[in-house]
């Protein structure tokens, strides 16, 4: 645009003849311009004005706020065609390829790979048209690339604490503030007592409620004087005394610990961060949401596993492998196949009746707790689900889900008896209304009838399942009959068909 300066063209008259045309067409403008207004020289410098193409950090999930840059698949100067792989990117719940949308010269990469928690609509790239200078590319002045991370200092700095204006009490100079329990501190406020007259026994030096009681039948006794208010102190800013030099006995462990410094042992009384995914950040702040707004209620039931285990014997000497867990998706399709009213999820404004019967299975990854979808479960053959759920939990586990594998579905189930554990409750996952939290089988002997009326001791392998249901969707009388029919048809593996 210098150059075109100089040969007499004004820079808004030049932007106004070209518009948006950059690449070959704005090469092609330039040109034809030249010639007619006598600019010599004019065709060569259409490098000089590239209008570049923005790529910005894309939302790829319903709760992605920020995403990590994985790996770029294509080099600065490359040339990208519509649909191609221009990088990999973490979001919240996997690891996503995004595609270009537009034919064009990957120009300049803004934000490298490996870089974390970039923020949605951040800059991350630019391209340019085909036949434009890519060399030539600038970063935009209003868009800066984010800031590099704050590397570590070097020691934890040294705590103040501001004194307020006005104090009930201080402690005597030469001593340190006791901690007191809540207790504590309510029957020594309204006793009036100070508690350095006292000794603190409990665990780290607390003074706890049996401390101030002994001080209140003291101070009844006449054995302590009753404290008075001391003026207040300037308000002035004291650092903590540091705690080696009062003795790891004097002085309880503080509150807060500080920092561990990186590269350096840890000292007393300090932790160590661990940084967490995007996904384990979601998933804690979902928990929270679920535990604190929806109303959870909770039902148990034992399953006899006898027809399902001999069934699946059977289907193994005819090179049919399934597990008892696909079992169990199919009976869930199936018990919310006949009783739709369970397959609802709450809106905020009212229980909705979902079309379609879609169970969310609950797979354990390195990056988190992530629950990809069998979709029409219910039409599914228990073969062509064992092949479903082990596709996606592979996929799950490399990072690989597409959105559409884990966003929405009816129902959640999560297993862990695989591991062991013999019974739990699970967190409904939002907007669902209904997780079944399943247990390990187990042996137990139980005392029945035979056909001739006498009694006799069986052994049947007994599963323990525990379904949490939103009360506003699913109240206490349909959650039994929904378990209720959930184990009729596990038990009767004939029904599931």
């Amino acid at each position: 645009m210098a150059a075109s300066l100089r040969l007499g063209c004004g820079r808004r008259a030049l932007r106004y003849l070209l518009g948006s045309a950059s690449g070959r067409r704005a090469e092609a403008v330039v040109t034809s311009l030249g010639r007619s207004v006598g600019c010599r020289g004019l065709h060569s410098t259409a490098w000089l004005w590239v209008d570049p193409i923005k790529i910005l950090m894309p939302s790829l999930s319903p709760t992605m706020e920020e995403g990590n840059i994985v790996k770029w698949l294509k080099k600065e100067g490359e040339t990208v065609s519509a649909g191609d792989a221009l990088c990999e990117i973490e979001t919240d719940k996997a690891v996503v390829t995004l595609d270009s949308g537009e034919d064009g010269i990957l120009a300049k990469i803004v934000v490298e790979e490996g870089s974390k928690g970039i923020r949605l609509g951040s800059l991350i790239g630019l391209m340019v048209e085909e036949g434009a200078d890519w060399k030539q590319v600038e970063i935009p002045k209003d868009v800066s690339p984010p800031p590099p991370p704050a590397s570590p200092v070097s020691a934890p700095p040294l705590a103040e604490v501001v004194a307020p204006a006005s104090v009930k009490k201080h402690p005597p100079a030469g001593k340190l503030p006791f901690r007191l329990s809540p207790a504590a501190r309510n029957i020594l406020d309204t006793h009036d007592i100070d508690p350095s007259q006292g000794a603190p026994t409990g665990p780290r030096g607390i003074f706890t409620k049996e401390d101030a009681l002994k001080l209140v039948q003291l101070k009844k006794s006449g054995k302590i004087a009753e404290s008075r208010p001391s003026p207040a102190p300037p308000t002035t800013a004291v650092p903590l005394p540091p705690q080696a030099a009062t003795g790891p006995s004097s002085y309880p462990r503080p509150m807060i610990p500080p920092v561990s410094t990186p590269g350096q042992p840890n000292a007393v009384g300090t932790f160590t961060e661990i940084p967490a995914s995007n996904v384990r950040r979601v998933i804690a702040k979902r928990l929270t949401e679920s535990k604190s707004t929806v109303p959870h209620a909770y039902a148990t039931a034992d399953c006899d596993l006898g027809a399902v285990l001999k069934l699946r014997q059977n289907l193994v000497k005819d090179d049919i492998k399934v597990s008892v867990n696909d079992f169990i998706i199919k009976a869930i399709a199936v018990t919310l196949k006949q009783m739709p009213h369970v397959n609802a999820s709450w809106d905020g404004e009212g229980p909705k009746q979902l079309p379609s019967i879609d169970i969310s299975v609950a797979v354990a990854t390195d990056r988190g707790l992530i629950t990809p979808i069998i979709k029409d479960a219910a039409a599914k053959g228990i073969q062509e689900i064992s092949l479903s759920v082990k596709a996606l939990a592979k996929k799950a586990r490399d990072g690989k889900l597409l959105p559409e594998e884990y966003q929405g579905g009816s129902f959640s189930v999560s297993n862990l008896g695989m591991f062991g554990i013999d019974e739990f409750r699970a967190v409904i996952n939002p907007p669902q209304s209904c997780i079944l939290a399943v247990g390990r089988s187990r042996l137990q002997l139980k005392l029945s009838e035979d056909e001739e009326g006498n009694a006799k001791l069986q052994q049947r392998e007994l599963m323990t399942v525990s379904m949490s249901s939103d009360s506003r969707v699913v109240d206490d009388e349909l959650a039994t009959k929904f378990l209720e029919r959930f184990k009729a048809n596990l038990e009767n593996p004939a029904r599931l068909y």
